[in-house]
């Protein structure tokens, strides 16, 4: 009899569940973090490296971590996603086209860019390799999501502040779209950090230094 009602109860919660999960993805920044989110059920991780990261004062993975960390999570049936989620400077472009090709040559299952000129030079690199636009490109409409699409990109990972109703017409213009709803809205624009480029020449993104936080004057290399 409890077999049976036991039985029963797995029926009725699979036929409560939507016919297709979303793709559960999980941050990792080291071997502790990965395992973690595999053993509990994620079905990709993504993970920044030394340079072009959003999360530099984080723990991250390295570019030599690469082939061993995609054959683990491989064999797990596990998708590894790296973000390069920075704007890159002209002088930084060598050292990152030696990042994408790093990638590639790993099996990373696809690349989280914030700059179209990062996005344009791994489709040049590479004409399958998988672009996903970060949360940081700031797509906030269909119009913005055609133009990641027409970039390459196949998943867009929209802009912290859009609401639901916007979401669903967004995904309208994708075959697939990964809303990211989670953190804070950066008062000076979702994530952007253009105030503080300006003020450390530090490209936007990198390590958040959050300068609204400061007291305000005036200087004259502004």
């Amino acid at each position: 009899m409890s077999a049976s009602i036991s039985s029963l109860k797995t029926e009725r919660l699979a036929a409560a569940l939507p016919a297709e999960l979303p793709l559960l993805l999980a941050p990792a920044g080291d071997w502790e973090c990965a395992k973690a989110a595999v053993e509990n059920g994620a079905d990709a991780i993504y993970f920044g490296l030394e340079r072009f990261n959003a999360r530099l004062r984080a723990r991250n993975f390295t570019e030599a971590d690469l082939p061993e960390l995609m054959a683990w999570l491989h064999r797990r049936g596990v998708r590894g996603y790296v973000t390069l989620n920075t704007l890159v400077f002209p002088e930084e472009l060598e050292e990152a086209e030696r990042y994408i090709r790093a990638m590639t040559a790993a099996g990373v299952d696809a690349v989280i860019v914030q700059d179209v000129g990062i996005a344009r030079l791994v489709r040049h690199l590479s004409p399958d390799f998988p672009i996903h636009a970060s949360t940081q490109m700031t797509v906030t409409s269909g119009v913005g999501a055609e133009f990641a699409a027409e970039l390459g990109c196949e998943v867009v990972v929209l802009a912290r502040e859009c609401s639901l109703k916007e979401i669903a017409k967004i995904r309208a213009h994708l075959e697939e779209g990964i809303p990211n709803c989670s953190g804070g809205v950066c008062p000076w624009g979702p994530l952007r950090g253009l105030l503080r480029a300006m003020s450390d020449q530090r490209s936007p993104g990198r390590t958040l230094g959050q300068p609204w936080r400061m007291r305000p004057g005036l200087s004259p290399a502004l």
